[in-house]
């Protein structure tokens, strides 16, 4: 019986509204590339757009394939207050999985404050 010779990386993917970012390491957290939106467009209006978010995907691929690693984790991540991911995000999964890596999961990160730093103001209120 031949080994299974597929190897296993992960994309930690940062999507705002502003910017989207993409991390491609190895199962032991090393980094193999570190890929933004501002990277490939100079644009600071498009650094979110779906299609740029498809550019990094094409670009993950390229160095991925150097690595031979096959299949992804991915770990999505959105701004912390924010009402969910960046729209880069869904683009950027879809075209890893059109490109032809086996998506293992897609988890999502996002950090959800609770509570937060005191307000401001004191005895008679923060003054407008």
């Amino acid at each position: 019986m031949a080994k299974d010779t597929t190897k296993t990386g992960i994309v930690n993917v940062y999507s705002t509204f502003n910017n989207t970012v993409a991390q491609l390491t190895d199962l032991a957290g090393n980094t193999i590339m570190k890929i933004s939106g501002g990277i490939i467009t100079k644009q600071d209006r498009l650094k979110a757009n779906p299609t740029i978010a498809m550019f990094i995907a094409k670009r993950i691929k390229e160095v991925a394939k150097d690595y031979e690693i096959t299949s992804l984790y991915v770990r999505v991540r959105g701004q912390t207050t924010s009402t969910g991911p960046g729209p880069g995000a869904h683009a950027l999964v879809k075209t890893l999985s059109k490109e032809g890596f086996k998506i293992i999961s897609i988890a999502d990160i996002t950090r959800v404050p609770r509570g937060g730093p005191k307000k401001g103001g004191g005895r008679r209120g923060r003054r407008v």
